[in-house]
């Protein structure tokens, strides 16, 4: 089975030699979904950013929930290599507007060192997606379990991201008692057996970030939901020229 592939960190700027947002290049071509993270701001607004804390990303400084959504706004993107962009952080209701009907959005929820701030943030998220078209192809996703169990009380469908492989059988029976829809393990801890618990409890199995063909290819065979990349369209170009080559001679 063929992974979906979702691209990843839209809520940066491209390169300094491109021009325009990570969402700008992931639309260019169609793609299966879209992965974003989601801060809270000061005035209950949503802005796309991969760090809460402004001045790693921005050419802001403080965390995004002191802020409000107008004064990030008028702040701009920093490049990967620190250099300010042109571009400025990007609400989640922009990305509404954006997104391909029919593309699943997953929308992490974000918060630094702060379990009632990751809770508010899957509220706010969760309201504001409660009567709006995209809500049946949405997924909340956090390393926050409570955010995920909020989220689930709120009747939307939820992913826990994980880096650990240990408990994985306690964590797929919390997650079925708790309504989760699935869990989001990092690529280099992805086993057959993992893969075959989460299964066995019902939940559905995506991973990320994966930016190298040959990243996938060990996991080809587990049958994987979906893959987030910060280069989606390499990837499944990559993929496709792999199964299309020619087996080598021996």
């Amino acid at each position: 089975m063929t992974p979906a592939l979702y691209a990843h960190r839209l809520g940066r700027a491209y390169g300094p030699d491109s021009s325009g947002t990570a969402l700008a290049r992931a639309l260019e071509r169609p793609l299966d979904g879209l992965e974003t993270d989601c801060c809270l701001t000061a005035d209950g607004d949503l802005v796309l950013l991969h760090d809460p804390l402004l001045e790693v990303g921005t050419t802001l400084s403080g965390w995004a929930h002191e802020r409000t959504a107008a004064e990030i706004r008028a702040g701009r993107l920093r490049h990967p290599d620190g250099t300010p962009s042109d571009e400025c952080p990007l609400l989640l209701d922009e990305l509404l507007e954006l997104a391909p009907p029919g593309a699943t959005l997953q929308l992490e929820v974000k918060a630094h060192a702060d379990p009632a701030l990751a809770r508010r943030t899957a509220r706010a998220l969760c309201e504001r997606l409660r009567d709006h078209p995209a809500r049946d192809r949405t997924e909340v996703i956090s390393f926050w379990s409570g955010a995920c169990e909020l989220a689930s009380e709120l009747g939307f469908r939820t992913r826990l991201v994980i880096i650990a492989d240990y408990g994985i059988h306690t964590l797929a029976a919390w997650g079925r008692r708790t309504g989760l829809h699935g869990v989001c393990v990092e690529h280099f801890l992805l086993s057959r057996a993992l893969v075959a618990t989460l299964r066995a409890f019902g939940l559905s199995v995506t991973t990320g970030t994966v930016n190298h063909a040959a990243m996938l290819e060990p996991l080809k065979w587990l049958g994987l939901d979906a893959v987030t990349s910060d280069s989606p369209h390499e990837l499944r170009r990559a993929l496709s020229e792999h199964r299309e080559a020619p087996p080598r001679a021996a």
